[in-house]
């Protein structure tokens, strides 16, 4: 068995996608298996693709037919893995050359973490360093309720995500969803599971551009039609998706009745939070039921 599988999809990404790629490739830690799946790219994303494919028998490279949306491009990377350990990595991303040595030593030592990643700073299209992310925390206290209520109820980014992950683990779970904020989902899934680490160093770099799709898309209907093409001009409900999503974590981990019960009384603090409903929730509504929707 591979000790990781990386999991790289792309759509469109010939501007930043050798330079991603070739982080990883730098990596101290040699054992792993790059599989990319290409979302039929329009660009020369599948030349790139070919040309690093041919010269490193580590990386496998998959073509669509056509575009499937990019949450089942994520999930069949994942599909495709064969690995201990399993990452998603983007294509416009960039790893310390010690990023994947430090997580897989975490994962080796903890039984009982189910996610390493490390902090991160932000770069900009040319690389630039534009700042550190404050809002990156680990889910590892001992009970699960407790990791559950830290990764619903404070504020923080979801680059956690782009950590490693235990394969076994990461297949019990829902996976990369296809609604928007479907990532806070699934942290909060495997924090269910056990620990989420977060290494003290930066060895990750994210990059902003104008082409991610945090700043492509004008409004939440057009990122869900991306997550999912079949979407395309339907009403989104994030919130009260991500609701049902936490619900149906709670029935899928297995759980003492105390936690679950604990679960259920911090999802109820949840749902209360005006930040979370209420007033931000109507406004979304009231947008999708009266605003003239996008194609």
């Amino acid at each position: 068995m591979t000790r990781l599988s990386i999991g790289l999809p792309v759509y469109n990404g010939e501007r930043y996608l050798a330079k991603a790629i070739g982080s990883l490739q730098d990596q101290t830690f040699r054992d792993f298996e790059l599989i990319i799946s290409d979302n039929a790219s329009t660009d020369r994303t599948a030349e790139i693709c070919r040309v690093f494919a041919n010269s490193d028998p580590r990386i496998r490279y998959r073509r669509n037919e056509s575009n499937l949306g990019a949450a089942q491009n994520y999930n069949q990377t994942l599909e495709m893995a064969n690995g201990e350990y399993f990452k998603w990595a983007a294509h416009d991303d960039l790893c310390h050359p010690r990023f994947l040595a430090e997580c897989v030593a975490v994962l080796d030592a903890e039984s009982d973490t189910v996610l390493v990643h490390s902090k991160s700073c932000g770069i900009d299209e040319h690389g630039t360093i534009i700042g550190q992310y404050a809002q990156e925390r680990p889910f590892d206290q001992d009970r699960p309720s407790q990791r559950f209520a830290e990764s619903i109820l404070r504020p923080h980014v979801c680059i956690a995500v782009f950590g490693l992950m235990r394969r076994e683990i990461l297949l019990q779970t829902i996976r990369h969803g296809d609604w928007v904020g479907a990532d806070r989902n699934l942290l909060a899934e495997l924090a269910l599971h056990g620990r989420i680490r977060l290494i003290p160093e930066v060895l990750f770099k994210r990059r902003a551009h104008e082409e991610s799709s945090i700043h492509r898309f004008e409004d939440e209907h057009q990122r869900l039609s991306w997550f999912n093409p079949q979407h395309r001009g339907k009403l989104s409900f994030p919130t009260w998706r991500r609701l049902a999503e936490y619900r149906a974590a709670i029935h899928r981990v297995p759980l003492p009745l105390s936690e679950r019960l604990a679960c259920y009384r911090q999802l109820t603090r949840w749902l209360l939070g005006h930040h979370h409903t209420g007033p931000r929730n109507a406004r979304l509504l009231a947008s999708e039921l009266f605003r003239p929707r996008r194609a």
